[in-house]
């Protein structure tokens, strides 16, 4: 099964990336964010309302180049999913090559393929969240999910 991938440029630093992916995350993905995921072993939850969250804890950090969640808990509660927990066990990695004064992001979601039942629902969610990514590293302005 193919993962999901989605490859963007942006036009940043790869430290900048970086630290978006591990300082910010409250700040282009939703300010419903507790925990923390600057370091390796570190856990962080977001949360999108009361029905969705998910909690990972980062696996790798490997400075301005790659950044790795797993995912150790998660709930989707929307009424046309009958398995809400499919991001459980699944891992997200995130690479990026500088490229002159732009960034390739890649990020990819190990587990999430066609065949799981929230495939549609959230490959739509990482299209909106990586372009709130792309708008904050460029104009650092995001747009979050706000409760």
């Amino acid at each position: 099964m193919d993962n999901y991938t989605h490859t963007f440029e942006v036009k940043a630093t790869a430290d900048k990336v970086y630290d978006a992916l591990t300082r910010t995350i409250p700040l282009w993905w939703t300010e419903m964010f507790s925990g923390s995921s600057e370091q390796a072993g570190d856990v962080f939850t977001i949360r999108f309302g009361e029905n969705i969250h998910k909690t990972m804890r980062v696996k790798e950090l490997l400075p301005n180049s790659k950044v790795i969640w797993y995912v150790e808990d998660s709930r989707i509660v929307l009424p046309e999913l009958k398995n809400q927990t499919e991001w459980i066990g699944t891992t997200i990695i995130w690479e990026t090559e500088q490229d002159g004064n732009r960034v390739l992001v890649t990020v990819t979601h190990v587990g999430l393929h066609p065949a799981v039942e929230c495939y549609e629902i959230c490959s739509g969610g990482w299209l909106q969240f990586t372009n709130s990514l792309k708008v904050f590293l460029e104009t650092g302005k995001g747009n979050p999910y706000k409760e």
